[in-house]
């Protein structure tokens, strides 16, 4: 503080502050002052009585610790401009750097009075009135620069944002001590004031008609530099303490925090219309009505309204009007059960009779799937924007009772929106999620979704948030749900402002909705908006008229609150009051359009009645225009290449660049790979560079996510090459130069719910492109699991949504301990849903048939080739399942677990079943069926027992949908064969449950029923053992009960 202090007073006009010259100025002026001081820095009295300071810079009375930002603020702006600050403060500088020692610096201006004769807006400075600028005016100036500093900081603290009155947002009632007045000791009398007593009370008629100057942090005076004291004090709690409190003093980013000071403090700023003021009461209507209709015609039926927080209509309807104005054209909208039907209706503009059909019980869908309650579906709905004349396409994308699960979906979709249409700084698209206050503080993705957004590869340049503070989650009050003020407190983490809003307050609902968009649109960041928040959070301050339903009862545990909401009149009555009151409307008016609204409600409910059939593909969120026409979904698709393509990719991910110098390890990765491309043979590597080079080679796009996905968790891959010097990236060339834009490889943190829904999205919405996401260990998942269960799993049967989505995740019982060793098998084979006890109807298309009625594919590969098909089929089929991949560990460099380039050229294709290669059928006493690593750990056991005329190991590669047919042919090869399944995984998990039923489903096919032979490890609550030795043990007797042909007593095991 006192190298600051020294430097003002004897630096010269002009120096300029770089560090070195700062440390040699403050050395050199502290030896000037010891040896002025006559070496000592000790207190002392002068001849004159002079008060003899310890430091030079002491003796201006108003240097202190609280005073050096203002004044080398000060300073910085008289170098630039001396006629930018006051006179007193121009003098200053100028005889401190003429040398006039400290405390002789100050000389007093000429008085400065107004020479026009037009009397000022406001009392004249002090200054200007001749006073003397002693060491209170500095302090009274520096503490009202902390007073608005407080209100920006803290203001929302104290704005009125409950609609009901009854609590505060923040949790608490207390006011912050920085909005005392009584804090800063402004008063000029000795009036005694307690430190609780709100903001002026402390101080007289004269304290507050003091006039000061304004800094450049704030914009409340508008076109005027100073202002008495009690104007101060009423701009700043206007702005700051109102209907609007507004968080952003926390970002670090100077422009933006002063861009958002300018649209709040700006006085006058926020005006409305007569015509906008209409506008936003005729869509307050629509919101409101909406939800009185379907409460008259199904008052019993739960529907999830919206009452309590009718705005969020108009306020989402700003949101786009104003994006659509800057030149955005798609939006995607995510957003829980509440509200979802009004949004639906009045944001979407679904025709209402559809919306209505969905509550008839008896209509039966007339396509495919299972369906889901209304309050769950999406729509995808292309119209024009009336307020901006533009073309503007909506998609609400379907979502389960599961909050904030849909965020990553919405994000997903919308990245991949921006990346096909090129749209490389998001204005174009635009994200816009819907959150409850309970799940935003509550559920952990929306920290992970939040922490995605600014990475290069994942940014959607900027998502709006709103919340929808309803002061509730379910039963639980606040207070015992989050231990943060506001449920928003989440979205500091990435510097997003957050802008709470009273709902009762339309025009500063629409306000700030307005800034939300601008803010987006200007900084490509998120924002919140809390109703009560790009991301800017935008939270909207409310309240549930209802219960959590319309037949809860929230009276049984809210009852203060619902008392108080018996009494509250809608926003619609008190806002059409209001316009009534200004003239603005007419009470005919206001009827009129509530008639008219209620007209087209009747009418579409007359509509309704003659559907005869729910459609659910009128509710798909993501259409693929011109995908399924001209293709039939029976026709069996070639997988294979030409060899010389084959051989090119080889080539290219085997060679690398120019010039490029890299680490002696991979060097010798690469001259491996080039040998087996000339013998022909593919490791696992090969076997993913074939796929997605070949892919690449036909315009396919390649996307490919995950923790390690550059190199490979297990240092196989190496899709990214890095220089050994410097250290930068470079994509290996597996195909041409000009298919390079057409790959995404894309390192990512362990978020794994987030990582798995947000490729989903991005999977959605182009059917045409291979989106992957590997896990770095298959348990990874487990994180994901409701993602899995509500999306991936079902979500075609829910909401007729196709995905190819591809997850990669590692899985082999090698002794890495129960946490790396299994991908948890048995969940994905639960939720299949093929039947166990039917075998599908054998026919020509038999195979087809099962990949079009499953809901998913499920596989444990053993060979490069069936995973290099099994990627190229997804992009051949005529439709979309997600693809589950058991990916190896061991098996990337084990060199019998190769394939030819004769397994992937034309003719050849995918294997759902490797068959045995015994010779003699008639000779062998045991089939054993296995599925992925454990097969060569088998073979390798069989032939040191020398069993291999004896045991036949059939390999199943794809689990889900379950080869039957081929299955039953492998039994009939073998006709004197017992039966056995061998997994590495224990009993409880694993395979084994899916698949002895279906393997007794073949039997009686058959006519022969027999007994399944289990091998493997015994159950366990654990996924692996952590003890080595534990593991070899269980190891052996999987390997003995496999190799074990011994007779059996008749039906035992």
């Amino acid at each position: 503080m006192l190298r600051i202090r020294d430097l003002l007073l004897r630096c010269p006009r002009g120096l300029s502050f770089a560090n070195e010259q700062i440390s040699a100025t403050y050395a050199a002026h502290c030896s000037r002052s010891y040896a002025s001081n006559g070496g000592s820095h000790s207190h002392s009295t002068g001849a004159v009585g002079r008060r003899q300071y310890a430091t030079l810079s002491a003796a201006e009375s108003f240097m202190n610790g609280s005073s050096s930002a203002y004044i080398e603020d000060m300073f910085e702006a008289w170098q630039k401009d001396p006629n930018s600050v006051h006179k007193s403060w121009d003098a200053f500088f100028r005889e401190t750097g003429k040398g006039a020692p400290p405390g002789r610096a100050y000389v007093a201006p000429p008085t400065l009075r107004p020479s026009s004769g037009v009397p000022a807006a406001y009392p004249a400075h002090a200054v200007e009135q001749g006073a003397p600028v002693d060491e209170k005016t500095i302090e009274d100036h520096l503490s009202v620069q902390s007073i608005i500093r407080a209100y920006q900081v803290r203001g929302h603290n104290i704005s009125q944002l409950d609609p009901l009155g009854i609590c505060s947002a923040d949790l608490t009632s207390d006011t912050p001590p920085e909005l005392f007045t009584s804090t800063y000791k402004l008063s000029m009398g000795a009036r005694p004031c307690s430190h609780f007593q709100f903001v002026a009370s402390c101080l007289t008629h004269q304290d507050l008609d003091r006039v000061f100057r304004l800094p450049n942090t704030t914009y409340i005076g508008g076109g005027e530099s100073v202002l008495p004291l009690r104007e101060i004090i009423r701009r700043l709690q206007h702005v700051y303490c109102r209907s609007i409190g507004v968080e952003f003093m926390f970002i670090n980013n100077l422009q933006q925090a002063d861009w958002i000071r300018r649209k709040f403090e700006t006085p006058g700023i926020m005006q409305f219309g007569p015509e906008e003021r209409r506008m936003l009461m005729a869509r307050l209507i629509r919101s409101t009505r909406f939800e009185e209709f379907l409460a008259r015609k199904w008052s019993s039926e739960k529907r999830f309204g919206l009452e309590g927080c009718e705005v969020l209509i108009p306020a989402m309807k700003t949101i786009i009007d104003s994006s659509s104005a800057t030149g955005v054209d798609s939006f995607i909208i995510g957003m829980p059960h509440r509200g979802r039907l009004n949004v639906l209706a009045n944001v979407c503009r679904k025709p209402l009779e559809k919306i209505i059909c969905q509550f008839d019980s008896k209509l039966e869908a007339a396509d495919e799937g299972s369906g889901d309650v209304k309050y769950h579906l999406g729509m995808s709905h292309e119209r024009v924007n009336r307020v901006t004349n533009k073309y503007i396409k909506i998609a609400v994308v379907a979502n389960p009772s599961h909050l904030e699960a849909v965020d990553t979906v919405v994000q997903g979709k919308a990245r991949a929106e921006m990346f096909y249409r090129g749209d490389t700084d998001g204005k174009k698209v635009m994200p816009m999620l819907i959150h409850g206050d309970a799940a935003f503080s509550g559920q952990g993705i929306v920290y992970e979704c939040l922490h995605l957004s600014d990475l290069p590869a994942f940014t959607t340049h900027g998502t709006v948030h709103i919340v929808v503070n309803n002061q509730i989650g379910f039963t639980t009050d606040p207070r015992s749900s989050r231990s943060s003020p506001y449920c928003t407190d989440v979205a500091r983490v990435v510097n997003a402002p957050i802008f709470h809003v009273n709902a009762d307050d339309p025009e500063a609902v629409i306000y700030v909705c307005k800034v939300a968009s601008e803010w987006r649109e200007t900084f490509g960041k998120d924002v919140v908006i809390d109703l009560a928040s790009s991301f800017s959070t935008f939270k909207i301050v409310c309240y549930r008229r209802f219960g959590h339903n319309e037949i809860d009862e929230p009276m049984f545990t809210q009852p203060l609150m619902y008392k108080k909401i018996a009494k509250q009149p809608t926003v619609l009555a008190k806002y059409a009051e209001s316009l009534i009151n200004d003239a603005v409307v007419t009470q005919q008016e206001y009827e009129e359009e509530i008639a008219k609204y209620d007209k087209i409600c009747e009418e579409s409910y007359s509509l309704a009645k003659k559907e005869t059939a729910v459609s659910n593909i009128d509710w798909l969120d993501s259409p693929w225009s011109g995908f399924f026409e001209g293709r039939n979904p029976m026709e069996m698709p070639a997988t294979g290449v030409h060899e010389e393509t084959l051989q090119h990719i080889g080539k290219m991910f085997s060679t690398p660049p120019e010039d490029f110098v890299i680490h002696g390890g991979l060097k010798r990765v690469l001259k491996a790979r080039a040998k087996m491309v000339e013998e022909r043979q593919a490791d696992w590597a090969l076997g993913e560079a074939f796929a997605f080079g070949s892919l690449l080679k036909e315009g396919i796009h390649v996307r490919l996510s995950g923790q390690d996905v550059e190199r490979g968790t297990f240092r196989c891959l190496h899709l990214l090459l890095s220089t050994y010097s410097v250290g930068s990236l470079v994509w290996v060339q597996v195909v041409q130069r000009h298919h390079r834009l057409l790959v995404d490889v894309l390192v990512m943190q362990d978020v794994v719910p987030v990582a798995a829904q947000r490729e989903r999205g991005f999977s959605i919405t182009n059917p045409n492109a291979l989106v992957i996401w590997e896990a770095q260990f298959g348990d990874f998942a487990n994180t994901a699991q409701c993602i899995i269960d509500q999306f991936i799993s079902s979500g075609q049967a829910k909401w007729v949504r196709q995905s190819g989505l591809v997850m990669l995740l590692p899985h082999g019982f090698e002794g890495m301990g129960p946490e790396h060793s299994s991908a948890r098998l048995e969940r994905f084979l639960q939720m299949s849903n093929d039947d166990p006890d039917y075998f599908p109807v054998e026919g020509p298309n038999f195979e087809m048939q099962q990949l079009h009625d499953t809901n998913w594919f499920v596989c444990n590969f053993t060979t490069p080739a069936n995973f290099f098909h099994a990627m190229r089929r997804q992009i051949a089929l005529s439709f979309r399942k997600p693809l589950i991949v058991m990916t190896p560990k061991s098996l990337l460099r084990l060199p019998e677990a190769r394939s030819s380039f004769d397994d992937m050229v034309e003719g050849s294709r995918f294997q759902r079943l490797i068959p045995s290669t015994c010779e003699e059928p008639l000779n062998v006493k045991k089939i054993v069926f296995c599925s992925g690593r454990v097969y060569y750990e088998l073979v390798k056991e069989r032939s040191q027992k020398q069993l291999n005329g004896e045991i036949a190991l059939t390999r199943i590669e794809q689990l889900t949908p379950f080869p039957f047919d081929l299955v039953k042919a492998e039994i009939q090869r073998f006709p004197n064969a017992r039966l056995c399944w061998a997994q590495e995984e224990h009993k409880n998990a694993g395979a084994w449950s899916y698949v002895e039923p279906r393997l007794r489903t073949v039997c009686r096919k058959l006519g022969k029923p027999k007994k399944i032979e289990y091998a493997g490890r015994f159950s366990s609550a654990a996924a692996a053992t952590g003890n080595k030795q534990m593991h070899l043990m269980e190891l052996s007797q999987l390997h003995n009960a496999a190799m074990d042909i011994s007779p059996r007593p008749e039906g035992a095991y």
